[in-house]
């Protein structure tokens, strides 16, 4: 792109944030966008891992999940990102009860942390969960894009965070990495840390939560710049503004808002993570690629992610919880 025209572009978004009715942390957004992105080639081995024949389908409670979990504290270990939790332990366990007999051991929802600086007691949760359906008559549910591909995307946007705080930039508002276990037979995981919280629900600003970000559906097959939003506007019309302006100003990508619908007959709003934030007040968005051909079918394999589009959409989230996290004023909730 020629210099000159990028300067004009990038001083007619710094006006478009400005003159929004809300009010943004421009003085540093920009320069963020320029110099954090995801990386694809860790997306990539890490969702390969996640997904891989050694974890066995990641079935909540079998050996396979728990492989999982230890692999996903191992990462944050190895980043230096801590636990929130007192003893320094990354796992928040899940009795067996907890699941009403739809899992037969104990689990564990994964959690990570970056303390904020200037608001430290205003949390962030991004979320995403890493079971699946396991091993079923000897076949593995391997579960790339459900949720390896989620489970990556957290990882990644947590080694952003921690970059950019070893460079002097750390978030204003802290941010909670959870990943949650139990998603697959009826968001347990999070319904546990919701009536569990680590942090006050009440110091909760916003739940960005990640189910199936790495494929591309039939509808978007001929423009896969694309991902769907669903509850952005639900209960606070100041995260849907934020969201809206941050696309326009990054990555540019058609945000689909179908299945936001309160028509929409498959009721995703409600089959995922961010519901049991938003039952409590807490404003969501939902991140979502679209169900295809092998959506719970052992068909779901790291080998059929576009690794470019989830490394996309990796950067439309982390922008955007940068700007929740760093902006003066917390996310609002809607009056009616």
């Amino acid at each position: 792109m020629n210099s000159k025209k990028y300067v004009f572009l990038t001083l007619i978004s710094i006006l478009y944030f400005s003159c929004s009715t809300q009010k943004t942390s421009t003085d540093d957004f920009f320069s963020v966008f320029e110099t954090y992105a995801s990386d694809e080639s860790l997306l990539k081995k890490n969702l390969t891992k996640i997904a891989s024949e050694e974890f066995n389908g990641r079935e909540t409670g079998k050996p396979g999940q728990k492989d999982a979990s230890h692999y996903i504290a191992d990462y944050y270990k190895s980043l230096g990102i801590i636990s929130p939790l007192k003893d320094g332990n990354y796992f928040q366990e899940v009795p067996k009860e907890f699941f009403n007999k739809n899992a037969q051991n104990d689990s564990e929802n994964v959690l990570a942390y970056i303390e904020g600086d200037t608001y430290p007691e205003e949390v962030i949760v991004i979320s995403a969960h890493y079971d699946h359906l396991g091993n079923v008559d000897g076949q593995i549910y391997f579960g790339a894009d459900d949720d390896a591909s989620g489970t990556a995307a957290v990882m990644e946007i947590a080694r952003l965070f921690n970059l950019a705080k070893k460079e002097g930039r750390g978030p204003k508002r802290s941010v909670l990495f959870l990943h949650v276990t139990g998603e697959e037979i009826g968001l347990f995981g999070s319904k546990y840390y919701t009536s569990h919280p680590i942090f006050p629900l009440d110091k909760t600003v916003a739940n960005l939560n990640i189910d199936m970000l790495g494929r591309v559906d039939e509808k978007h097959s001929k423009n896969p710049d694309y991902v769907y939003l669903i509850g952005s506007d639900k209960l606070s019309q100041d995260l849907h503004n934020l969201s809206e302006q941050v696309n326009q100003s990054t990555v540019k990508l058609e945000l689909d808002y179908t299945f936001n619908s309160e028509n929409d007959p498959n009721r995703f709003y409600y089959r995922s993570d961010h519901y049991n934030f938003a039952k409590n007040k807490i404003p969501v968005i939902f991140y979502f690629n679209g169900t295809h051909e092998d959506y719970h079918n052992p068909s779901d394999t790291a080998d059929k992610i576009n690794y470019h589009m989830l490394s996309k959409r990796t950067n439309l989230i982390f922008y955007t919880a940068w700007e929740i996290a760093n902006r003066q004023e917390r996310i609002s909730l809607t009056t009616n």
